[in-house]
C-alpha cells in the first residue's frame, strides 16, 4: 500500500500516536509522518505510506498554515497553555493598533529561538529531555520565514490568529516572542494546522473515519494514490529501454522518451531548457523515479529511483 493520507489530527495525540494507530487500522508498518503536530495541536498532519515515505524531502518542507488562540497577559515555560506560568499576570493588554503593528514584525525573514520544551536536538538530543535532567544547553536560532500573521480577533486578552510559515516555524515561539515585544508576555492557547502546502485541512478524515472505511473495504476514498504524488513536477513517459535504465539508476538520454507532460492539458518535447524535478513513469504508468535534466549532456539523472530493488526491501 503506496501513497498519503490526510488525517484530522484530535487533541492531546503526539503525531507519533496518529502513525501507530494508522499502522493497526491499515496493518501496515512503513507509515511515516510529514511534519510534526504538538499533541497541544489538532488539524491537518500529512501521513506517507509504503514508497511514499521516500518523498520526505519534497513535503515535509513545504509551507504550513496556522489558525489559533494567543492568550496575552503571561508566559509559560512550554510556552504554551500546557506548561506552567513564568511570569505573574499583566492585564495592562495593547490596544488593537499597537498589536497590529507588533504582529507585522514577524512578517518575513527572521531568527527565531526553539521552545526549550520541544524536540528540537542538541548535541544529538532533544530539547524536552535536556530540560527534564536539568541539562544546560545553548538555545540557537534558525531563520524561518513568516509570509502573514493576521489578526482575526481580539477580545483580551485572547487574540484569534492566522498565520502561513515556512518549514520548521514554531508557532508557540511566535506567541512567547509577541508577547516580549509587547511587553505584556504571552503563550499559545489553542493551535490547528489548516494547510501543508497543497493539501487543506477539508480533504482530512478523522481517525473514526479511515477506521470505518476501511474496515468497510473503500481504502481508495481515503488514500491518495501515489502515482498521482508530486503532481506540479512534470511528468516523462519511457519507452521499454528507458524503465530498465532507470530502475538501474542509469542516464535516459532523448530516444528512451516516450513524451514529455508539462501539465495536464499539454505536452512538449525535451527542447526546453529545464531544470526542476521531472517525475518518470513506465509506459504501463509506473512511478519510477524523480530526476533532474542535465543540459549539458542532453539526457535525464534519476537522483531517486523508487523502483529500485533495494527500495522494495
Amino acid at each position: 500500500m503506496d501513497g498519503l493520507i490526510l488525517v484530522d489530527k484530535p487533541q492531546n495525540f503526539t503525531s507519533h500516536d496518529i502513525v501507530l494507530k494508522i499502522r493497526n487500522i491499515l496493518n501496515i508498518k512503513k507509515v511515516g509522518h510529514y511534519g510534526t503536530l504538538d499533541p497541544l495541536a489538532t488539524g491537518l498532519l500529512l501521513l506517507a505510506l509504503g514508497k511514499a515515505t521516500r518523498f520526505f524531502p519534497f513535503y515535509s518542507t513545504t509551507d504550513k498554515v496556522y489558525e489559533g488562540l494567543i492568550r496575552l497577559g503571561f508566559s509559560t515555560d512550554t510556552y504554551d497553555s500546557a506548561g506552567k506560568p513564568t511570569s505573574s499576570e499583566e492585564k495592562n493588554y495593547p490596544q488593537k493598533d499597537n498589536l497590529l503593528k507588533s504582529m507585522k514584525k514577524f512578517e518575513g525573514e527572521i531568527l527565531q529561538l526553539p521552545p526549550p520544551y520541544s524536540a528540537k536536538k542538541y548535541k544529538g538530543k532533544p530539547l524536552y529531555a535536556l530540560v527534564r535532567e536539568k541539562k544546560e544547553f545553548e538555545l540557537r536560532p534558525s531563520k524561518v520565514f513568516i509570509h502573514f500573521f493576521q489578526l482575526i480577533k481580539y477580545n483580551p486578552p485572547l487574540l484569534e490568529f492566522k498565520a502561513k510559515c515556512s518549514s520548521g516555524t514554531y508557532i508557540r515561539s511566535l506567541a512567547h516572542d509577541l508577547g516580549e515585544g509587547l511587553g505584556c508576555r504571552a503563550h499559545l492557547s489553542e493551535l490547528t494546522r489548516t494547510d501543508v502546502g497543497n493539501f487543506n485541512i477539508k480533504e482530512s478524515r478523522s481517525i473514526g473515519e479511515i477506521k470505518g472505511l476501511a474496515d468497510a473495504g473503500k481504502i481508495d476514498e481515503f488514500l491518495i494514490p501515489f502515482e498521482s504524488l508530486l503532481p506540479e513536477f512534470p511528468k516523462i513517459i519511457l519507452k521499454e529501454r528507458g524503465s530498465a535504465l532507470v530502475k538501474n539508476g542509469n542516464l535516459v538520454s532523448p530516444e528512451n522518451i516516450q513524451k514529455i507532460i508539462l501539465d495536464e492539458s499539454s505536452s512538449a518535447d525535451i527542447s526546453p531548457e529545464r531544470e526542476e524535478v521531472f517525475r518518470m513513469f513506465s509506459l504501463e504508468g509506473k512511478f519510477l523515479a524523480l530526476a533532474k535534466k542535465m543540459p549539458e549532456k542532453s539526457c535525464f539523472h534519476p537522483f531517486l529511483v523508487i523502483d529500485s530493488k533495494e527500495a522494495d526491501k
